[in-house]
């Protein structure tokens, strides 16, 4: 268990885009939300030595398109392992739309998008927090939001288990209960010392 309550916070996550000089890029964020409704403003922090960041303080627009149950862990490696600086992230990607304030929303794997104009840049020291004013709003699916819990437990690849080192030893292991009996041959009239069933009931296994 978690001695860290922090780790208690639920995030979502979430694809922030933006457009500069007529360059398109975006990043992989989890800590979107919405801070007013009236006016309706939500809030953005990202990290200063992201590209998508020093441009959104340029541009002072962004998109947050709201990720899914549904997205793929390709759509994360897409915008979360590669930097905009050196790769264009929406070179021969079609899953988007071009919203109001002429950024790009994704619309595969998401289940909404929120269009927002900055109106308030905070420095946080390693982060700049953008508070905009939402421009425009749309709903693409009832798929569930997707949380960095779920994220994961369902999306992220589980590692591979370590590949034991092979023994060349052979044991005979008992099909029933999984007694194994180490030698090059099994005697025939062998008898489980576990469950007694005979030696018909064991497999031989190289370890």
């Amino acid at each position: 268990m978690s001695t860290n309550p922090m780790f208690n916070i639920q995030y979502g996550l979430f694809v922030v885009t933006t457009a500069l000089d007529g360059r398109d890029n975006g990043c992989i964020s989890n800590t979107v939300a919405q801070v007013t409704a009236q006016p309706n403003q939500i809030s953005v922090a990202l990290n200063k030595a992201n590209y998508t960041t020093d441009m959104i303080r340029q541009s002072g627009r962004f998109t947050v398109s709201i990720l899914s149950e549904a997205a793929g862990f390709d759509l994360f490696t897409h915008f979360g392992f590669q930097s905009g600086r050196t790769v264009d992230k929406f070179a021969g990607f079609a899953d988007c739309r071009r919203t109001q304030n002429g950024t790009l929303a994704v619309t595969r794997g998401t289940n909404a998008f929120i269009s927002a104009e900055v109106q308030q840049t905070v420095d946080l020291g390693t982060h700049l927090l953008f508070i905009g004013l939402v421009t425009e709003a749309e709903t693409l699916s009832d798929t569930p939001s997707a949380t960095y819990n779920y994220y994961q437990a369902h999306i992220k690849p589980k590692p591979a288990a370590p590949a034991q080192e092979k023994t060349g030893k052979t044991v005979w292991r008992c099909t029933i209960c999984g007694y194994e009996y180490e030698g090059e041959e099994l005697p025939a009239d062998f008898i489980c010392p576990i469950c007694k069933h005979p030696a018909s009931d064991f497999e031989k296994v190289v370890v």
